[in-house]
C-alpha cells in the first residue's frame, strides 16, 4: 500500500507574497481547507511545509506556505509535486479505496481462481471502470458496481470479481 498521495502540482506563482498556483489531482480539491501540511517533492529533494492559507480560483488552488513570503523563495517549486502522508489523507468511506491502493491488485474470479492484475481505474460521470490486464493477454473494462466487484482485500492484494455477460 501507499504511504504517500499525491494532492496537487504547483504551476506557477501567484503574486509577490510566495503564494502559488495549484492544479489538483485529488477527487475533492475542497480537502484543501482542512489541509495542515504538505510535503513538496522537487524530484531532488522533499520539504515538510506548513499551510498558511488556502484560497480557490478558477481550477486552480491558491496556497501560501509558513515562512514562505517572496516570490523569489517559491519560483524554483514549480512544476513540484505536493503529497499528503496517509495519516493526513481524506477518511474514506466503506467501500471507498485509493486508485494508488488498487492498481496492481490480483483480481480473481468468483470462484478466487486468478484472471489477471487491475492495471488503472478510469473515473467517469456514473461510476469508476476498472481496467484489467487479463492472463490471456485480453484487456476487459469492468464497470466498479456490487454486481461485479464481489471483494476488494487492498492488505491481502486481490480483488474478486463476477464478469457480467457481454462483457468479455
Amino acid at each position: 500500500m501507499e504511504d504517500f498521495f499525491q494532492v496537487g502540482i504547483i504551476t506557477s506563482t501567484h503574486g509577490l507574497r510566495g503564494e502559488v498556483k495549484v492544479f489538483p489531482t485529488t477527487d475533492d480539491v475542497k480537502r484543501f481547507k482542512r489541509l495542515k501540511a504538505v510535503i513538496l517533492d522537487t524530484g531532488k529533494e522533499r520539504l515538510d511545509l506548513e499551510i498558511e492559507t488556502v484560497k480557490f480560483f478558477k481550477q486552480f488552488v491558491i496556497l501560501k506556505f509558513k515562512g514562505i513570503d517572496n516570490i523569489n523563495d517559491v519560483e524554483k517549486y514549480r512544476k513540484a509535486s505536493l503529497w499528503v502522508t496517509r495519516k493526513n489523507a481524506v477518511k474514506l468511506a466503506k467501500d471507498e479505496y485509493f486508485v494508488a491502493d488498487l492498481t496492481g491488485l490480483e483480481v480473481r474470479n468468483e470462484d478466487g481462481g486468478r484472471i489477471g492484475i487491475l492495471k488503472d481505474v478510469i473515473e467517469t460521470g456514473a461510476n469508476d471502470v476498472y481496467e484489467i490486464d487479463l492472463d490471456d493477454g485480453r484487456p476487459l473494462l469492468l464497470p466498479a458496481i456490487k454486481q461485479c466487484v464481489l471483494e476488494v482485500d487492498v492488505e491481502a492484494g486481490f480483488m474478486r470479481i463476477h464478469i457480467l455477460e457481454g462483457l468479455l
